[in-house]
């Protein structure tokens, strides 16, 4: 992601912690989601108080992900809003009967990964090295 101002991280912190809530993720999987699985707990109620997230590569990384799987879902769903939190919570085959949430909380970036291809084939198609 391109340098951002205090402003900017405080805004995209509140963002993705609001998007987190529309889908019903719990705050301590929010943390693990984000990569910051070792923050107390507290620490989600300081990201909430304007303390922006880190501005660690990984943390971004995840970001991105959250960011692009939000965007899937818009194009997916982009009549009703409460498809995405449904999506996400309901068991998939291809996550081997988990919900798209527990893949990403249980996997890691890996889960992100693989929610994200699923739901955004030309990711999937970028990463899969199948460009000419």
């Amino acid at each position: 992601m391109a340098e951002m101002s205090l402003e900017e991280r405080q805004e995209l912190t509140r963002g993705i912690l609001g998007m987190l809530d529309e889908w019903g993720i719990e705050p301590k999987h929010q943390l693990i989601l984000l990569g910051l699985d070792n923050a107390p707990a507290r620490e989600v109620r300081q990201l909430r108080d304007n303390r922006p997230l880190p501005d660690d590569p990984d943390v971004m990384a995840r970001v991105e992900h959250l960011i692009s799987i939000a965007d899937a879902l818009r194009t997916t769903y982009p009549f009703s809003k409460r498809m995405g939190k449904l999506w996400m919570n309901k068991p998939n085959r291809k996550f081997r009967q988990r919900t798209p949430a527990a893949t990403m909380v249980e996997d890691g970036i890996v889960g992100l990964i693989s929610v994200r291809s699923y739901l955004d084939c030309s990711y999937s198609w970028d990463i899969s090295g199948s460009k000419a």
